[in-house]
């Protein structure tokens, strides 16, 4: 009886020696396993495990993600004595599979089991931080672009306005996302003349933001020439037409405008954008309608230009859909509010006109996110030398 009272305690201990063993091999194979971050690096430090430390005969991983193949010694996964230990995420989506060959053929140990149960779970949480840690990589690298994005984009804003002495001329955009659509130019001609353009590309984010400086390089070239308002719509809609199907895709709203500081006259050429208004000192209201498609929407379109007088007292408002298409739940802000707050604006200084209508809109928004770019142009006559304009005003760009 004794004998066999020692000869279970002996038993016992063996198992226990066994579990501890076990537990030390696994937690030195966790180890391993965890001592990487690159996808490919944990994958193979398990099949080397399973091979080396169980003398497997082979193993490999299977998965639709996996880009390398992935295979210790020999495997057929296909055979009737693989043994299969999927990877599942935290979401319980699988990942990967490992596939398991036993030497000679043989069904696995439950040691064996046991084992690959373990480091199968040790393998799910190493692929999916390694994962992880792809993802935010790629994301930070992503978000540098985009950030260095931003910087240009705004840097080909006009970074210092004309000081047109009786005028006060200001602008202010605000992307949706890091770089936007919206495009605004304040260019001096030789013969005195300004022009002004708001522009839109259809479409937000990157792409859009692609196209809105080829437009500019377009729009300057096409100034430089000395062309009729007009005809620099014309030729532009023509160009870009003829970019291709892609390009096509991203058309652009825009309104061009030519002011001589000097007679105080203004010509208009709108292309399929939101109109632009001129409030007289009177408080009537000129309305700067399209005369034409988008450009780049049809080919071998023309466009023709529209004056207004722009007294002293008199103002302009140049701006993109995302002021009118700002929301508040379902509500939309609309036009004939920014027409309102606009003519009802007391300040003469285009700055403030400009902040007090940025104001109405994000007191209408309530603090809901912004939904689409914005950028606004505003021009004032004010009948007196105004120098303040001369100062740097990129910061105005959000």
């Amino acid at each position: 009886m004794a004998a066999e009272v020692q000869l279970t305690d002996q038993n016992q201990t063996i198992d226990l020696q066994q579990q501890v063993a076990r537990l030390q091999a696994l937690l030195e194979a966790s180890r391993q396993v965890h001592s990487t971050i690159h996808e490919e690096d944990v994958l193979r430090s398990v099949l080397r495990l399973v091979v080396r430390e169980l003398e497997m005969a082979g193993a490999t991983f299977t998965g639709p993600e996996l880009s390398h193949d992935l295979t210790y010694g020999s495997v057929d996964a296909e055979a009737g004595t693989a043994q299969r230990f999927p990877l599942y995420d935290r979401d319980a989506q699988r990942m990967a599979e490992l596939v398991v060959m036993p030497p000679d053929g043989r069904t696995l140990t439950l040691y064996e089991s046991d084992f690959l149960e373990g480091l199968t779970l040790q393998a799910s949480v190493a692929l999916e931080n390694a994962r992880n840690h792809k993802r935010n990589v790629e994301f930070a690298r992503v978000q540098q672009d985009l950030d260095a994005a931003r910087n240009i984009q705004r840097s080909l804003l006009p970074q210092r306005l004309p000081d047109i002495s009786g005028y006060s001329l200001g602008f202010k955009s605000k992307t949706c996302y890091e770089v936007g659509g919206d495009y605004l130019d304040i260019v001096e001609m030789p013969d005195g003349t300004v022009l002004l353009v708001v522009a839109d590309v259809a479409g937000k984010g990157l792409a859009s933001a692609i196209v809105s400086v080829s437009f500019r390089s377009a729009f300057r070239a096409a100034a430089t020439l000395g062309l009729p308002l007009a005809e620099i719509a014309t030729r532009m809609n023509q160009s870009h037409w003829e970019e291709g199907d892609e390009t096509r895709r991203r058309y652009v709203t825009a309104i061009f405008t030519r002011f001589d500081p000097r007679t105080g006259e203004l010509e208009a050429v709108n292309a399929g954008h939101n109109p632009g208004y001129v409030l007289h000192p009177n408080g009537s209201l000129c309305q700067l309608d399209a005369v034409g498609t988008p450009l780049g929407l049809l080919p071998g379109m023309s466009y023709t230009s529209e004056r207004c007088d722009f007294p002293t007292g008199s103002r302009l408002l140049l701006y993109t859909d995302g002021l009118t298409e700002a929301f508040c739940g379902d509500e939309e802000f609309g036009s004939e509010q920014l027409i309102d707050n606009f003519s009802r604006c007391q300040p003469q200084s285009a700055d403030a006109i400009l902040d007090t209508l940025w104001q109405a809109i994000e007191d209408f928004c309530q603090g809901g996110p912004q939904s689409d770019d914005m950028t606004a142009l505003v021009l004032s006559r004010i009948g007196e030398p105004c120098t303040a304009n001369s100062d740097l005003v990129g910061e105005k760009a959000a």
